[in-house]
């Protein structure tokens, strides 16, 4: 495959240059750079390259140019380079023009100029925008081949556990896309799986794939000095600044690093990203920092156990593993609530879905889908799928989402065309044979019945912790939070501390033993409250084995 395009284009010759020799001595032994002063030979040569199918990861373009606006040009070139990464360079009197660009256009970045020394103000900018293009840039296949049908609940799990741990895949629909013939004989069984080597698994599984794959999922130590369950925004926060202050770390995670905040299609709030980010890419990137220091990753294992003599702790696996350790963060997060409503355990992962399922989302193309909750992840989901769906429902329970929803997202469904809102409503049941074929919902103020042929359901309606099997290790509300800090002081709960000092703010009932994100009772449930918690427990770590 050819080199993939980095595109800069200016008006001015001598900011040309500038701006080409830079990215030359940076970039130029990866990718093709591309340099042009006329915003319409880009769009010209654009299509040339679309007719050769060559690649265009980046188009770093001037804002103020006669010929054609940057936005504009932009505007113009997305239908022909839809997947590129898009950077605006503006004078500080266009930044207001750039915000702008980012809420209409979808624009990644805007550059000031002048950024001299480029090691500081350009190179960090363009490296972090190339990291994510390729991390979504799907080049000639080389990779894993899913053959299934798309409605197998089994299929559906092996997809979405694939792309959350960033493994690349390609997936053919039996009922739909002619090639599979040439993979599936009669009497095979699905889902297949075809590795590079040409390796088949029929019937595959997740266990099975991880196994394949050689993920790490065992310790390589009997000890650390820091054990985290749980790879949510917490955890990972957590990994990345233990490990980096040199304390010996292990994380554990069942699924995938991100937790449930690593399937919002969309954060827009989060500090530092105007442009928003994915979970996906929240997760990767923390996933990368956390390694690079010297986390160990055990993917696809789940703790069952937790004990402490005093002294040590240890975290038993699902595996049998025993992982023993000065100090535990339990970042476990929560799960979905469950819906009640006729057939909906039936068809889950056949058109009934807890999550985003961003991996389902094409799928939905020109089909209606039904989304129940109120909060932030809904609306982040509706957002999202409202780019490819005919038409989005959202059944709220309340008369506004002002209650649980953050304004920017209120105010972004309200602007959608194909999206409707239903006030007072609950999903009464859901119809069909193999699949999801419709929804049956009810208007709580009058009892009235209607229904909505759907392809998918997705389901928001809150959480509860994952805390079963910690119910007699340490202490916890009703619900299952872990109490810590001042909350296990307080009267109410009956508690024997077995310290003279105070708990530290994130400690549970156990010393040495900690909770984070939103597995924690008082918890705000966003992202930056879990990355700060997780952050400041491997402080309190320090003074617990200080303490010691």
């Amino acid at each position: 495959m050819s080199k993939p395009v980095i595109f800069c284009v200016d008006d001015e010759p001598q900011v040309l240059r500038s701006v080409a020799r830079d990215l030359r001595s940076r970039y130029g032994e990866d990718y093709r750079i591309v340099a042009s002063d006329s915003p319409r030979e880009v769009l010209e040569i654009l299509d040339e390259l679309s007719a050769k199918q060559q690649v265009v990861a980046l188009l770093i373009v001037d804002q103020r140019m006669p010929e054609l606006s940057g936005t504009e040009l932009l505007r113009r070139a997305k239908p022909k380079c839809p997947d590129a990464k898009r950077a605006l360079l503006t004078a500080y009197a266009d930044t207001s023009v750039a915000i702008q660009a980012i809420n209409d256009l979808g624009l990644d970045y805007y550059l000031l100029k002048p950024w001299d020394p480029p090691e500081q103000n350009l190179y960090p900018v363009i490296d972090d925008l190339l990291e994510d293009w390729q991390s979504s840039f799907i080049p000639p296949f080389d990779g894993i081949l899913v053959i299934d049908d798309r409605w197998s609940s089994k299929g559906h799990a092996l997809r979405d556990f694939l792309a959350r741990n960033h493994v690349p895949y390609r997936w053919l629909d039996v009922e739909s896309d002619a090639s599979a013939e040439n993979y599936v004989a009669d009497g095979v069984e699905l889902p297949l799986v075809i590795f590079p080597d040409g390796e088949r698994l029929e019937q595959a599984d997740i266990e099975q794939v991880v196994e394949r794959l050689e993920i790490t999922t065992r310790p390589d130590s009997e000890f650390y000095d820091m054990v985290i369950i749980g790879a949510g925004p917490a955890g990972l926060a957590a990994a990345v600044y233990a490990s980096s202050e040199g304390v010996k770390t292990a994380l554990i995670e069942q699924n995938a690093p991100g937790g449930q905040a690593g399937t919002s299609t969309r954060i827009e709030n989060y500090l530092g990203f105007p442009s928003g980010l994915t979970g996906s890419d929240l997760a990767r990137r923390a996933q990368t920092q956390a390694e690079r220091f010297g986390t160990q990753m055990i993917l696809t294992r789940d703790a069952v156990g937790l004990s402490s003599d005093g002294h040590y702790h240890q975290v038993t696996l699902d595996n049998g593993d025993v992982m023993s350790c000065k100090s535990v963060l339990i970042s476990v997060g929560v799960n979905y609530r469950q819906l009640a409503g006729e057939g909906i355990q039936r068809l889950e992962g056949a058109g009934v879905y807890y999550g985003a399922a961003a991996t389902e989302a094409a799928m939905c193309k020109d089909q209606e889908v039904v989304i129940v909750g109120g909060g932030n992840s809904a609306g982040q989901a509706a957002v999202f799928l409202a780019q490819h769906a005919r038409k989005v429902h959202i059944a709220v329970r309340g008369a506004t989402l002002s209650d649980s929803m953050s304004e920017y997202l209120v105010k972004r469904i309200h602007e959608l065309d194909n999206v409707e809102l239903w006030w007072h409503t609950q999903v009464r049941r859901v119809e069909g044979e193999q699949h999801l074929e419709q929804v049956v919902l009810e208007d709580t103020h009058d009892d009235k019945q209607f229904t909505i042929n759907a392809a998918a359901l997705f389901i928001f309606i809150g959480a509860i912790p994952r805390t079963e099997w910690l119910q007699d290790v340490i202490a916890t509300d009703k619900q299952g939070f872990v109490l810590t800090g001042a909350d296990l002081m307080h009267p109410d709960n009956d508690l024997d501390w077995p310290r003279e000092r105070r708990p530290y703010l994130t400690e549970t009932s156990v010393p040495g033993i900690f909770a984070a994100g939103d597995v924690r009772y008082g918890s705000v449930k966003r992202v930056a409250s879990a990355v700060g918690e997780g952050s400041i427990t491997v402080q309190f770590v320090h003074q617990y084995l200080r303490d010691k």
